[in-house]
C-alpha cells in the first residue's frame, strides 16, 4: 500500500487540467512561475499552488535565479506519460473523439506524419513545415526550415503555399490543438497538410536537430 499511495501521488498530480498546461509549457523550456501563469492564463498564486504540487510529484524541479524560482521538467519521461494519457483518453472516450473530429471541421483527421519521415523529407527538401506555436517559443528553438506563423496569419500566407508540396505543421505537443485548427484551416484550401506525430519537445527528445533565433 505504501508503494501504490507513491504511485498514486504522481496520478494525483496529473488530475487538473491547469497542471498539464503547466507541464505542456514547461515541455518547451524552463520557466518562471510569472512566465508560466502569463502562458496558462492563471493567477500567479493559481500558479504556485499548481506548481507545488508538481514538485511534490516530482514531475517538476526547480532552481532559483537570483530572486525567481525558475521550473523545469525533472525528467523527459513525464512526456510520454503525458502522451498514454492522451493515447488512453482517444482510444476510450467518445468526448475526446467528438472533440478532434471538431477541430477537424467534423471531419477524420489525416494521419499523422512520424517524427523519422519528416526528418527524412526535410533533408529531401519535399516538404513545408508550419511551426504555429507563440514566437517566443519558436525563437527558443524550433525544427530546423520551419516558418513560424499564428493561426490568424494562416489566411494570409496560403497564396504563399506551393499546392504541390506538402505541409506538415506542429505546436506543442501531446496536449497542443494549434497543430490540428492549423491543418483543418489548410485543407479548407484544398492544400494537402497534416500534422506531426507529437511535438517540438518529442521532436527534441528524438535527438533530432534544432535552431534557435527569430524567423
Amino acid at each position: 500500500m505504501a508503494l501504490l499511495e507513491e504511485y498514486a501521488l504522481v496520478a494525483r498530480a496529473l488530475s487538473a487540467p491547469a497542471r498539464l498546461m503547466l507541464l505542456e509549457q514547461l515541455a518547451q523550456g524552463e520557466r518562471g512561475v510569472e512566465a508560466l501563469a502569463d502562458k496558462t492564463g492563471l493567477t500567479i498564486a493559481n500558479c504556485s499552488q499548481h506548481l507545488q504540487q508538481l514538485r511534490r510529484a516530482a514531475l517538476v524541479t526547480s532552481r532559483r535565479d537570483g530572486k525567481a524560482v525558475i521550473y523545469r521538467l525533472t525528467d523527459a519521461k513525464t512526456l510520454a506519460l503525458m502522451d498514454l494519457l492522451r493515447i488512453v483518453a482517444e482510444r476510450n472516450l467518445a468526448q475526446v473523439e467528438r472533440i478532434l473530429r471538431g477541430l477537424s471541421g467534423g471531419k477524420d483527421a489525416p494521419e499523422a506524419v512520424s517524427r523519422a519521415d519528416l526528418a527524412a523529407r526535410l533533408a529531401e527538401g519535399s516538404v513545408t513545415v508550419l511551426d504555429v506555436r507563440p514566437a517566443d517559443e519558436y525563437a527558443a528553438g524550433h525544427i530546423p526550415g520551419a516558418l513560424n506563423m499564428a493561426l490568424t496569419e494562416i489566411e494570409r500566407i496560403v497564396p504563399t503555399l506551393d499546392p504541390a508540396t506538402e505541409i506538415v505543421a506542429y505546436c506543442r505537443g501531446p496536449y497542443c490543438i494549434y497543430a490540428h485548427q492549423a491543418v483543418a484551416a489548410l485543407r479548407k484550401h484544398g492544400l494537402n497538410a497534416r500534422r506531426l506525430d507529437g511535438g517540438l519537445p518529442e521532436w527534441r527528445e528524438d535527438g533530432l536537430p534544432l535552431m534557435a533565433g527569430a524567423q
